[in-house]
């Protein structure tokens, strides 16, 4: 994402929506009774981000991350809801009240921490590069004058930022609404490269059997984490008690393999 207005205007809207003048909260955290009082949990999510949430061959949404939040409703007594949104602009959807929570892939990083409440890590993660496997690049150095893309909004664009280096060896940094559109742009030429989740790459790739594959250095390590209002406290520990809870009787394990082959969830370890 780059650092615009767009995380600046995030940044203010939820400041003022949960921060008086003098910097402390202005309400009681009531956001689990109030939560239960609605009888639906509802999550944002970009619905193109495979494994995590995405649409199926039938127009339904599905994922590892829905699976997880489908059966967090289920013990927190209330109706689970999948609510599409612009990721580029996922902290004013937070911070307005259009959806609950933010769960699909998202990064931990200090800045978000600072407007956001976060679960505990669930995933581990990695920003690496997607290339096409007849262009002859091997390695981030072989990236010198090419141009790459990356997701507007995502920690894609913190990754690239972290290392300089590499980002002024660029020719050029595109960025795509989703990042299927950019290995869309990739496979006809558009860019050289896409800069994107380890998890989200290495499934599309398989799944998709396409002609790519993802460079052995990466340019950063990440955790997923679950960001909530920054106000709601109690909501967050109940559904990072919740997703506790289903570690130990084995229903993350199972929603892991289902997923992903094996159980690469970090809940509780």
């Amino acid at each position: 994402m780059k650092k615009s207005a767009t995380f600046l205007i995030a940044v203010i809207a939820t400041a003022g929506l949960f921060f008086g003048c003098n910097g402390k909260s202005s309400k009681a955290d009531n956001s689990l009774s109030e939560l239960k009082g609605r009888g639906v949990f509802v999550l944002g999510l970009d619905d193109s981000f495979p494994p995590l949430g995405f649409r199926d061959e039938n127009n339904e949404i599905t994922g590892y991350d829905i699976d997880l939040a489908k059966e967090v409703s289920k013990r927190l007594g209330v109706t689970f809801k999948a609510q599409p949104i612009n990721w580029d602009a996922k902290e004013q959807e937070l911070s307005t009240g259009n959806i609950d929570c933010i769960w699909n892939g998202l990064t931990i990083t200090e800045e978000r921490k600072a407007i956001l409440s976060f679960t505990k890590p669930y995933l581990n993660n990695a920003q690496i590069v997607v290339v096409r496997n007849d262009s002859g690049i091997n390695s981030l150095a072989d990236l010198k004058g090419k141009k790459i893309g990356l997701q507007a909004g995502s920690s894609a664009q913190d990754a690239v930022d972290a290392n300089p280096d590499f980002k002024n060896s660029l020719a050029d940094i595109i960025p795509f609404e989703q990042n299927l559109l950019a290995l869309t742009d990739l496979s006809i030429g558009g860019v050289d490269g896409v800069v994107m989740d380890i998890v989200v790459a290495e499934y599309s790739i398989k799944t998709a059997g396409l002609p790519f594959h993802t460079l052995s250095e990466s340019l950063a390590s990440e955790e997923y984490g679950i960001a909530f209002r920054k106000n709601d406290i109690k909501l967050t520990n109940e559904v990072q008690s919740i997703l506790e809870q289903m570690a130990a009787d084995g229903t993350v394990a199972a929603i892991s393999k289902k997923w992903f082959g094996n159980d690469i969830s970090v809940i509780g370890r």
